[in-house]
C-alpha cells in the first residue's frame, strides 16, 4: 500500500510537471512573434525609412541635439535598450527570487511588451522618435519577461530534461515566428488585394505581434505556478546597486561568471546577426521586403528542426562541445555572408538555411547549459545576467555594427566585424570546465554536459 502511494505521488508529480512544462512551451509561443515579425523582419527597414523621411539633407537626424546616421538610428535603439534593461532585471530578478512571486512579474513585463508592440501601429510619416521609444519599451520589456521566463527551467525540469525542454521551447517559438510570418508574407504581398498600403500592411503586421503577444501569454499565466522563496533576503536594492550585488554573488562562483562572459560574447553577435540581417540584406545587397520575410520564413521552419535536432546530439556529445560546433558553423556563414552579391537571392536564402539549422539549438543548449551553473534558490538573479545579451538585447554588438557603418558607410564591414563575437567566444567557452561549474554552483552534473 505505501509502495502504491509513492507510485501515485511519483505519477502525480510527473503529470503536473509536465503539464506546466507545456505551459511554459507557450511563453516563447506569445514573444518569439516579436523577435521574428518585428526585430528581424520588419521594424528594422520600416524604421530605416521613417528615420530617413526625417533626416537632414546629409543624411542625419538629430534626436536629442545628437547628431545620427538614419541607417544607424535602429541599431543604436536596440543597445539603447540593453541600458534600460541593465537598470530594470536586476531588480525584478532579485524581488522575484526574495518573494517567490515570478508568475505576477512575467505578466507585467509580457504586457508593458505587447502594449508598446501594437502601439507600432502608429508609425507613420517620419515619426522615428516614437518607433525608438517604443522599441526600447518593447526590447526592455521582452528582456525583463524572458529573464523571468528563463529563470523557471531548473523548477520545472530535472537536470536529465533540461536539454530537450529548453529545446523544445525554443522550437514552440521558432513554430510560432513560421506561421505568423506566413500570415504576414500573404498580407504584405497582397495588401492591394486587401486595400491598403504597403505601409499600412507592415504597420499592421507590427501591431499583430503585440496583440498575439498579449493573448498566448495567457497560457503560461494560467499554467506555471510561483514558488516559496528559498531564504528571506534584504530588501531589493536599486538597479544598479542590484546589479553590483548580483555580479559580486557571482565571483563566488568563478567558472559560472566564466560561462556567462563567454555566452554574453557569442550570444552577442547572435543577436545582432538576427537584428541586423534584414538591414543588410535591404540596404547592402538591395533585395525586396518579400524576399526578406521568404529568408526569415526558411529560417524558422528550419530553426524548429535545429533546434530538436541539436538537442539529440547534445545527449551524445553533450551540450557544450555541440555549442561550440554551432560557433565555428555561425563563423563560417558570417564569412560567406560578407562575399554575397548584390541582387541575388539564391545566395541569401543560402546563407538562411546555415542560419537556421545553427540558431535554435545554440539558444536552447546554451540556456539549458547556464540553469546547471545557477546556485539553487538564485534562478531569476542570475538569469537577469544571463539575459541581458538574449534575444536581441545585447548592446555591444549592434553599437560596434552601427558605428562600423557609421565610419566606413559599408554595411558589408558592419556583418564582417562580428566574426570577432564568435571567435572570441569560442575561445572563451572552450576554457571552461562545465563539470566542475556545475558541482561548485552545489547541483548534481548530468551524465552528459
Amino acid at each position: 500500500m505505501g509502495i502504491d502511494t509513492v507510485r501515485t505521488a511519483d505519477s502525480d508529480e510527473s503529470a503536473e510537471r509536465r503539464r506546466e512544462q507545456r505551459g511554459w512551451y507557450f511563453y516563447d509561443w506569445a514573444c518569439s512573434v516579436y523577435s521574428t515579425s518585428v526585430l528581424t523582419v520588419f521594424l528594422g527597414p520600416y524604421l530605416t525609412s521613417i528615420a530617413k523621411n526625417a533626416a537632414d539633407a546629409d543624411g542625419y537626424v538629430h534626436p536629442l541635439g545628437v547628431p545620427v546616421r538614419a541607417g544607424s538610428f535602429f541599431a543604436y535603439s536596440v543597445s539603447l535598450s540593453v541600458i534600460v534593461a541593465v537598470l530594470v532585471m536586476p531588480l525584478v530578478g532579485a524581488a522575484a527570487d526574495r518573494s517567490g512571486r515570478k508568475k505576477p512579474l512575467l505578466g507585467a513585463a509580457a504586457y508593458v511588451g505587447a502594449a508598446a508592440t501594437a502601439c507600432m501601429f502608429f508609425l507613420d510619416g517620419d515619426r522615428y522618435l516614437l518607433g525608438g521609444v517604443l522599441l526600447i519599451v518593447a526590447n526592455a520589456a521582452q528582456s525583463v519577461s524572458m529573464m523571468l521566463y528563463n529563470s523557471y527551467l531548473p523548477q520545472i525540469a530535472p537536470p536529465e530534461e533540461r536539454d530537450a525542454v529548453s529545446s523544445r521551447g525554443w522550437a514552440f517559438g521558432y513554430a510560432a515566428g513560421a506561421l505568423v510570418l506566413v500570415v504576414n508574407l500573404v498580407l504584405y504581398l497582397a495588401h492591394d488585394s486587401f486595400g491598403v498600403s504597403e505601409a499600412m500592411a507592415v504597420r499592421i503586421c507590427l501591431a499583430s505581434a503585440g496583440l498575439w503577444w498579449g493573448g498566448f501569454t495567457l497560457v503560461p499565466l494560467l499554467r506555471l505556478r510561483d514558488r516559496p522563496a528559498a531564504t528571506a533576503r534584504e530588501a531589493t536594492a536599486p538597479g544598479l546597486r542590484q546589479l553590483a550585488a548580483t555580479v559580486r554573488d557571482m565571483r563566488r562562483h568563478p567558472l559560472t561568471l566564466a560561462f556567462l562572459f563567454a555566452y554574453l560574447v557569442y550570444n552577442d553577435g547572435i543577436q545582432t546577426v538576427i537584428s541586423q540581417a534584414s538591414v543588410y540584406g535591404s540596404e547592402e545587397l538591395g533585395l525586396s521586403q518579400s524576399t526578406l520575410i521568404g529568408a526569415v520564413l526558411l529560417v524558422q521552419v528550419l530553426a524548429v528542426a535545429g533546434a530538436l535536432g541539436m538537442g539529440r546530439l547534445a545527449r551524445t556529445y553533450g551540450a557544450k562541445r555541440t555549442i561550440l560546433g554551432s560557433l565555428v558553423a555561425w563563423t563560417l556563414t558570417l564569412g560567406a555572408g560578407y562575399f554575397l552579391p548584390a541582387g541575388a537571392p539564391v545566395g541569401f536564402f543560402l546563407l538562411a538555411s546555415a542560419i537556421g539549422l545553427v540558431l535554435g539549438g545554440s539558444q536552447a543548449l546554451s540556456r539549458s547549459l547556464f540553469s546547471h551553473l545557477v546556485p539553487p534558490g538564485k534562478e531569476a538573479e542570475y538569469f537577469s545576467a544571463y539575459e541581458m545579451s538574449d534575444r536581441g538585447m545585447s548592446w555591444l554588438g549592434p553599437l560596434l555594427f552601427g558605428l562600423t557603418y557609421q565610419l566606413t558607410g559599408s554595411y558589408r564591414d558592419a556583418i564582417i566585424s562580428l566574426v570577432v563575437f564568435f571567435v572570441i567566444g569560442f575561445l572563451l567557452l572552450a576554457r571552461v570546465p562545465v563539470r566542475q561549474a556545475i558541482g561548485d554552483a552545489g547541483n548534481p552534473v548530468p551524465e552528459k554536459i
